[in-house]
């Protein structure tokens, strides 16, 4: 029997001895490259912390202790270790297991995740807490380098050294996020010192030390052999040591003898402290190692080769076509510079990055900062184009209400995700954009029906003199044939794609060519529906809403949003201003609640995003 077959607790693992805890290790990196290559996941930051996590769970004590996973993403160890073992191979799956962290799942897990950069204010909050209940359970706070490209971490940082409350914060360093991370901060923690800066200390240190009377040919010995100690002093720890934190490390995070006895060692303090080790990403696993960035967030794939599970000829994804479709308009427009968040590569812009470096900036996972940045660059004249999935824009909220609306500078968001996402639940679907963004003055917004109209878009959008925001959808476009050029739309105004007499079929985005769908079958039930493609959510084009409703009094609006201001709202909004009450408006979207993990056929389905659910509505509507 396997080792880890045996283990349905953390009270299990601390039983085993720990000569055998490789072998643990050995069999979780097995157990998850296997279910992540049927369910597609976050595989390297996992398999890159297997042996912190063992660590952590052979010397804590959780749930009494609290351990908080920073994103969450790199938790898959965590829970096989913490009683979900058996169900496991449901991960990220409709009704299994989620890809994060989720208090509602189980005990162990301290606190729900799915952004980066949260895990020490809520680890503080969580350790004051518990001081002011008396409670001496430790708690730990779990983040990666790349987490602390992020401003909320040194908030937290900040704050836990001035209340000297004993939070230990584990630092994941990988030298990686999603892509390769960038500021100086990696540089930071890599702990090298340019060769001509540390010769020169070097050497002056050297000089000291021998000059000292007795003791100084012995102290200058002693020096030398501590040298790679020196050169941890005069970079990482000192940064923490200024935060109050006591530093502990680098210390290289496989290898679990070292990690136990320091941990132990750091379970007994009580004041801040900082663990600082060093993994490899992806570890064990030799495609991920080599291609951390592609394993970050995979697909299905076959173990031996890493190669995506091979599928037939699909159209490009509405990314591919956003950065293809930049590019070219990159070529012709110099003032055009994009702008990320840490996701060269999933937002569609490596190719733009080598093609354009002077004009292409990644920001880090520093989203506030990344919307900041583009409305100064906007006051010199420049074009930002800022390209960040639409859930991650929501941490940027006051930033783009403040700072790139209130004075109108000409910034172009283009938000990838929009929509229902998928597999990676609640935290990551895009359902919010449609309505934190329509109640911004200056603000406009657009969302294109398939891949062939997002190229016009961008095209609108980079031309636009204010702010301007265009959302789109995971997944592969709708085959349409590409219109070699791109051509400006007029702002704020939709088409109608058929005619009908009985309902108006009103959609936003990829809503629209499931209403054209449902159009299609209702005419088999002499319903004849006219459907509109929108395109814009703000400003509507209020003359061709309220002409179709004073002509046919049924309507149904269609949007991947919560129907709470969003898409729906604003045509009720509009009807009520025009003074048009006879109108019967039926909304279909996403009701008051968060949607959980699930594939995005299957979640369209249960909400009644998708043909079925539009032919329903318009059936119930027409013969109600």
């Amino acid at each position: 029997m396997k080792y880890l077959d045996k283990i349905n607790s953390p009270e299990d693992l601390k039983r085993i001895d720990r000569s055998e805890l490789p072998q643990v290790a050995k069999e979780i990196r097995q157990v998850i490259i296997e279910t992540v290559s049927r369910t597609g996941g976050h595989l390297a930051p996992s398999l890159g912390a297997v042996e912190l996590t063992i660590a952590l769970l052979y010397v804590f004590d959780p749930p009494n202790d609290k351990i908080v996973w920073d994103v969450g993403h790199q938790a898959y160890a965590y829970k096989l270790l913490t009683g979900r073992r058996d169900r496991f191979h449901t991960l990220r799956q409709h009704g299994g297991l989620s890809g994060f962290t989720r208090m509602s799942e189980s005990p162990y897990d301290a606190f729900s995740t799915g952004h980066a950069s949260t895990s020490i204010s809520a680890g503080l909050g969580i350790a004051f807490g518990r001081c002011l209940k008396k409670d001496k359970g430790k708690v730990i706070a779990v983040i990666g380098d790349g987490s602390m490209t992020g401003g909320l971490a040194y908030e937290g940082l900040n704050q836990t050294g001035a209340l000297k409350k004993g939070l230990i914060v584990v630092l994941n360093d990988n030298e990686m996020s999603i892509a390769r991370n960038v500021g100086v901060f990696s540089s930071f923690l890599s702990r090298k010192l340019s060769a001509k800066h540390f010769m020169s200390l070097r050497e002056e240190l050297k000089d000291f030390l021998k000059s000292l009377p007795k003791f100084g040919d012995d102290m200058y010995n002693l020096a030398k052999r501590t040298e790679e100690s020196f050169k941890a002093f005069v970079t990482p720890g000192m940064l923490f040591e200024s935060f109050n934190f006591n530093y502990f490390g680098p210390i290289k995070g496989h290898r679990l003898d070292h990690l136990i006895d320091t941990l132990q060692n750091v379970r007994e303090m009580h004041e801040p402290v900082l663990f600082h080790v060093t993994t490899t990403k992806g570890k064990g696993y030799p495609p991920a190692e080599k291609n951390p960035t592609y394993f970050h967030g995979v697909g299905s794939f076959e173990i031996e080769t890493g190669n995506g599970v091979s599928a037939q000829q699909k159209p490009p994804t509405y990314t591919e076509v956003f950065g293809k479709t930049l590019g070219e308009l990159a070529r012709e427009d110099e003032k055009i510079v994009a702008v990320t968040a840490a996701m060269p590569e999933g937002t569609g812009l490596s190719a733009f990055s080598e093609a354009f470096p002077e004009r292409f900036v990644d920001v880090g996972i520093a989203e506030q900062h990344a919307v900041t940045f583009a409305a100064g660059l906007a006051t010199e004249g420049w074009r930002p184009v800022v390209a960040i999935y639409s859930t991650f824009l929501q941490r940027a909220y006051d930033q783009i209400l403040h700072d790139v609306c209130l004075e109108g500078h000409p910034v172009v968001f283009a938000m990838d995700r929009g929509g229902i996402v998928g597999e990676d639940g609640p935290t990551h679907h895009g359902l919010f954009d449609l309505s934190y963004l329509r109640s911004l003055p200056n603000m406009v917004i657009m969302a294109p029906k398939d891949e062939n109209e997002l190229r016009h878009m961008l095209g609108t959008a980079v031309q636009h003199s204010g702010p301007i925001a265009f959302r789109y959808p995971r997944g592969y476009g709708a085959g349409v044939p590409i219109d070699d050029e791109i051509r400006t739309l007029p702002i704020g105004k939709g088409e109608v794609l058929t005619k009908g007499n009985d309902v108006v079929i009103l959609g936003i985005g990829v809503t629209v060519a499931l209403a054209l769908e449902a159009a299609k079958q209702l005419e088999d039930e002499s319903i004849s529906a006219t459907v509109v493609n929108c395109r814009f959510v703000k400003p509507l084009d209020d003359a061709l809403i309220t002409g179709l409703a004073r002509q046919i009094p049924n309507i149904v609006t269609v949007e991947e949003n919560v129907l709470h201001g969003g898409f729906g709202s604003a045509v009720v909004e509009c009807l009520m201003d025009a003074g048009i009450s006879n109108s019967r408006v039926v909304r279909i979207g996403i009701p008051d609640t968060y949607v959980e993990h699930g594939s995005q056929k299957i979640l369209r389905s249960k909400y009644g995003i998708d043909t079925p659910g539009v032919i329903k509505a318009v059936r119930d509507m027409v013969h109600g």
